[in-house]
Parts: C-alpha cells; sequence; structure tokens
C-alpha cells in the first residue's frame, strides 16, 4: 500500500511502564502508565481518548514482545493479556501495523550498513539491521548460564538486584559479544537503563527513546523487510 505523501501517522510505543504516542504533523508526545494490567482494549481506549482531536491516516504500534509478519504470536510477558489476534486496524479504522517495539525504535536510529541495536529497558530487546533487512531477536529469555536467562543479568529487575555497577559489567559484555557475532560496523543502545552503561566505546552509540516514533513513521514511507521476530 503506498501511502499519500501528505498523510499523517500515530506511532505508538508501548514499553513496560510507560505507553507513548505522537503523531508525525505534531512535536508533542502524550503518555500513560502501562503495566501487566494492560490489554489491547484498555491500550485502545485511552488512545483514543487522547487522540480524539488529532488528523492521522495510519498507525503504528510498537509491541514489546514477539511479531512476525506483522501479527503478534505471543502474549507480552509484561502487559495484559487478550493481544494475540486483536484487530487494531478494525479498532482504530485505519491501515495499522504491527512491529517489535525493538524494531521500531531500532528502524528510527538506523543510518545505513550492519546495525546492532540493544535496548535496555524493563527487559532487553534486541534487533540487527543489515542493508535495510531487520532481524528482531528475542534474547532476553534465552539461558546465559546454568544460572539464569539473558535478562536476570541485564533487565531492569537485575540492575535493581545486583546494583549498577555489576548490572553495567554483564551489558557491556554483552554489547561486545554480540556486535564481534554479528559483525557490527556500529552499535545503538536504547531504553531507560542505557544512561547507566557508563563511558562507552567509540562504535557505540547512545540512542534517544523519542527515535521509536521516528521508526513507526518510516514503516509507512520507506517499508523495511522485517524478517523475523524469532
Amino acid at each position: 500500500m503506498n501511502k499519500p505523501r501528505r498523510a499523517h501517522i500515530l506511532a505508538i510505543d508501548i514499553g513496560g511502564s510507560h505507553v507513548k504516542l505522537r503523531v508525525s504533523n505534531r512535536r508533542a508526545i502524550k503518555e500513560f502508565m502501562s503495566g501487566d494490567n494492560l490489554t489491547p482494549r484498555l491500550l485502545v481506549k485511552q488512545v483514543l481518548s487522547i487522540v480524539r482531536d488529532w488528523t492521522y491516516h495510519y498507525v503504528t504500534i510498537g509491541v514489546p514482545g514477539m511479531v512476525v509478519d506483522g501479527h503478534i504470536v505471543c502474549e507480552p510477558t509484561n502487559l495484559g493479556h487478550g493481544w494475540i489476534g486483536f484487530d487494531f486496524a478494525k479498532v482504530f479504522r485505519r491501515p495499522t501495523r504491527i512491529v517489535n517495539d525493538a524494531a521500531m525504535q531500532a528502524l528510527g536510529a538506523y543510518t545505513g550498513g550492519r546495525m546492532l541495536f540493544l535496548g535496555f529497558g524493563t527487559a532487553l530487546g534486541a534487533v540487527f539491521i543489515a542493508d535495510s533487512n531487520i532481524y528482531p531477536m528475542e534474547l532476553a529469555h534465552l539461558p546465559l548460564t546454568k544460572r539464569g536467562l539473558v535478562q536476570n543479568y541485564v533487565g531492569d529487575e537485575a540492575r535493581r538486584k545486583l546494583g549498577t555497577k555489576r548490572w553495567s559489567a554483564h551489558a557491556r559484555q554483552l554489547i561486545k559479544q554480540l556486535g564481534n557475532a554479528l559483525s557490527a560496523q556500529y552499535i545503538v543502545v536504547g531504553g531507560g537503563n542505557a544512561v547507566h552503561l557508563g563511558k562507552l566505546p567509540r562504535h557505540v552509540h547512545l540512542g534517544d527513546n523519542r527515535l521509536a516514533f521516528v521508526g513507526g513513521f518510516r514503516v509507512w514511507r520507506a517499508l523495511p523487510t522485517i524478517r523475523s521476530s524469532a
């Protein structure tokens, strides 16, 4: 589907603690609380109450979970239930595209070549982009050691339990290992905990969470090839 040149896009970035939204013809960002009670119906209800005076023609939704071919295939870990099969296009009455939330922010940060994006938020978002092909990777629930999963070392709860110094050491090691394994030309780190990483190597850049909206707009303006979320 080709988007009319002057069409406006509503981008919705769903996080573990907040939902943020912005439309492409406005600079203002609105938000409300997220959490394990947030269902898709409640999300739509709150979004529609905020955007009732906004003009938008298309919708992009960044969801913190596994998305394959534009469909949510697993219930997001940190949200309520009912996400699989929910028809967002029907309730918004607009063409709607659903992407992994980390993929949306990664697309906003992408400047070409081979980029690794790591989002250190409630859990871990990981995306690799090579020549505009996007590969979201569900790494947070993979076993890192015999004693725990990846998110047990670099997630938000891990930072609180281990302390920022130990958490940062684990996170920086993960950045190095994944960057080398994927031969990334540059790495962008984002998420609420990225500021706790300390001084970063020259090829690792601190992203801006607002880039999620740029990615949400780019999904319609120059559709990338999203290969898989698995």
